[in-house]
């Protein structure tokens, strides 16, 4: 079998597990497998096709890498926006003294926790969701400010 296929075979199944993913990492090293394999296809021997194949990988991770980081910064303060501001209602207390409250939001039972203490409001209640840790959601007696 002739070098530069089994760097396309390579290529093509690196970026059919990348379907399986959805990071982009695998997509840029089956990117590079195919720098590989264009290297080998133009005669270029296996020192010259690693080279390629790697530095092609490499620069694509760190591109990856830097796209990540860059959106993940600008999310952090709109976590849970589509949730954040919508109501809930409080069906009980778990434990009153935890502020740890039961609510109905979208259908389920969700374990909610009072944002501030001084708030000990009846069930029946409508608060509102502020964040959402983990799978408690974190409710306030008043809208969050926008």
């Amino acid at each position: 079998m002739e070098l530069w296929l089994i760097w396309i075979v390579a290529g093509f199944v690196l970026v059919i597990a990348e379907l399986v993913t959805g990071t982009f990492y695998l997509l840029v090293v089956g990117l590079g497998a195919f720098a590989g394999a264009l290297v080998a296809w133009l005669g270029g021997n296996t020192l010259v096709q690693a080279v390629s194949g790697s530095v092609v990988s490499i620069v694509g991770v760190l591109m990856v890498h830097h796209w990540h980081a860059a959106h993940r910064k600008a999310d952090e303060g709109h976590a849970n926006f589509l949730d954040r501001g919508q109501p809930v209602i409080l069906e009980g207390w778990v434990d009153e003294n935890g502020r740890i409250a039961r609510v109905k939001y979208r259908g389920a039972w969700w374990d909610a926790r009072l944002s501030r203490a001084e708030d000990k409001p009846l069930p029946g209640t409508t608060l509102y969701i502020e964040a959402q840790e983990g799978n408690t959601l974190v409710v306030a007696t008043a809208p969050p400010s926008r």
